[in-house]
């Protein structure tokens, strides 16, 4: 289970963000920041590498639609297994993925991409059967109003 929770480490890492066709916006307001993200692929594919090794390539778009732009604050992720067992939390504040080299600034109606190919050690294949990674990104405008999204991928080999 370690290291599917490292799994899931790397693909939020990845994941500073991801929403569109199901992510959903909790908090938005007409004259303010709004954003919504995406994950491609959606499902992720592990690609094997050797052995018990994977890739897990994935792009990360988080774009802005309220015609503001915003500073992304947060991004956090929680793996779930089957019944909604919580296999792993993980979150990222601005200042963390500022140090992975990637902007946290989403211009008005801009977006940005993250683009990721974490390798990770996956003990046992039936864990693909059954996770989903729920992903939620905060982001605040210059009049401080808080926007979010969140949306939930899985991960398929």
């Amino acid at each position: 289970m370690k290291s599917l929770a490292i799994l899931c480490s790397l693909i939020v890492t990845l994941t500073a963000c991801q929403s569109g066709g199901g992510g959903s916006d909790v908090s938005w307001e007409p004259g303010h920041g709004k954003i919504s993200m995406e994950v491609i692929p959606n499902p992720i594919v592990a690609r094997a590498v050797r052995g018990n090794v994977y890739d897990f390539p994935v792009e990360i778009v988080v774009r802005e639609n309220g015609g503001h732009a915003v500073n992304v604050t947060g991004v956090s992720l929680t793996v779930l297994g089957p019944v909604g067992l919580v296999f792993h939390r993980e979150s990222w504040d601005a200042e963390k993925i500022r140090a992975l080299g990637y902007s946290t600034t989403v211009a008005a109606n801009g977006e940005l991409r993250y683009r990721f190919v974490p390798r990770q050690e996956v003990p046992d294949e039936r864990l693909f059967g059954g996770v989903v990674a729920e992903l939620r990104v905060e982001a605040i405008d210059a009049a401080a109003k808080v926007t979010s999204a969140t949306t939930s991928v899985t991960v398929s080999r």
